[in-house]
């Protein structure tokens, strides 16, 4: 069983707004996110809400998914990470986290996760562009819980990844829009730009 994690909890402070609400055609950024996970091949999704937390829930009504209030959002990302681990059933192989400001990464890449997972048994998995490693990032339950569940601050799992450099299984892709986050209204903009394009 691999569960996957939207992380969706931050304030968005360089944005001003809240990033995982902004709408990208017609549709908040986090009900794509969450879409997509819902129509991958992974077996259960979990919403890690903060600030917003009701206005995000609202925002997934209908998705075959978990919403789960994290108390302690403002604490940074490694409290959702937390909050998501110890929510997770003990069955669950391995986790899958989303970010909620990256609206490209689509059900082919969660699957190629996945795939690579089951094939290769490594215990870290992510993609990776032009040597630029990238969310979504597969974490093997049974090696990671413990270190998960005791990351501190805002910089989530990255604390790991760089430790661990030997461990990580990449997936190489073609290129890296699928990396596009929203921190700022110039990252904003590009994101609608090439949404549009992806779409015509």
């Amino acid at each position: 069983m691999v569960t996957g994690v939207i992380l969706a909890a931050g304030q968005g402070q360089r944005m001003g707004e809240p990033k995982q609400l902004l709408p990208l055609g017609g549709k908040p950024m986090v009900r794509h996110v969450a879409t997509t996970a819902c129509q991958a091949g992974l077996d259960q999704v979990i919403v890690i809400t903060g600030a917003y937390g009701a206005e995000v829930a609202q925002v997934l009504q209908g998705l075959p998914l978990q919403v789960i209030y994290n108390e302690n959002w403002a604490k940074g990302q490694s409290t959702s990470i937390q909050k998501a681990v110890l929510s997770i059933p003990a069955q669950c192989q391995a986790v899958v986290f989303l970010l909620a400001d990256q609206p490209l990464v689509d059900t082919q890449l969660i699957n190629k996760l996945l795939r690579s997972y089951h094939e290769t048994k490594a215990s870290i998995i992510m993609p990776r562009w032009n040597n630029q490693p990238g969310n979504p990032v597969l974490f093997d339950m049974k090696v990671w819980r413990s270190a998960l569940l005791q990351l501190s601050g805002d910089e989530g799992a990255r604390q790991i990844m760089r430790q661990q450099q030997g461990l990580i299984h990449y997936i190489e892709l073609s290129n890296g829009q699928m990396f596009l986050d929203v921190d700022t209204q110039v990252a904003y903009d590009r994101m609608q730009k090439v949404w549009q394009e992806m779409k015509k």
